[in-house]
């Protein structure tokens, strides 16, 4: 019983995986954005009489006008809005990175400043401390001196 309900998770998993990949093999890609230069060519299908030429009016290959294939005029200029706003977009990118750098170069240059000041406030304070030590030694010395 367990070596068939292995077998049969198996091949129902064999097929999960492999239909899905036949159905991602079957769908295609078709962009919207389609040069004006290019266009589609629809080939019909001719019979061997003369007849499915004659009803369709055309032999062969026939040609599609650029504006049916991509939306017409007003696709064309949303997308060309759409760039607009997009070159505006990585315009204001480009100022608020080289003012982000201005920013940070000022504060880096304002936490070496506060790291030197600190450095001489440390060192002025330690001067003090010695010559605090230094008094307070010449005070004892003074004082053994007299007490003698």
């Amino acid at each position: 019983m367990k070596n068939l309900s292995r077998i049969f998770t198996l091949v129902l998993g064999t097929m999960i995986i492999t239909s899905g990949l036949a159905m991602a093999e079957s769908t295609q890609f078709t962009p919207l954005n389609f040069d004006d230069s290019s266009a589609i060519r629809t080939t019909t299908t001719t019979s061997s009489t003369a007849s499915s030429s004659v009803l369709t009016g055309t032999s062969g290959n026939t040609m599609l006008d650029p504006s049916q294939v991509t939306g017409g005029t007003k696709m064309q200029n949303a997308i060309l809005q759409l760039d607009n706003a997009q070159i505006e977009v990585r315009n204001q990118l480009l100022n608020y990175k080289t003012n982000y750098e201005a920013l940070d170069a000022q504060l880096k240059q304002v936490k070496a400043d506060r790291k030197a000041a600190k450095k001489q406030v440390k060192q002025a304070e330690k001067r003090i401390k010695n010559l605090d030590k230094a008094k307070s030694k010449i005070r004892k010395n003074f004082e053994q001196k007299i007490n003698m």
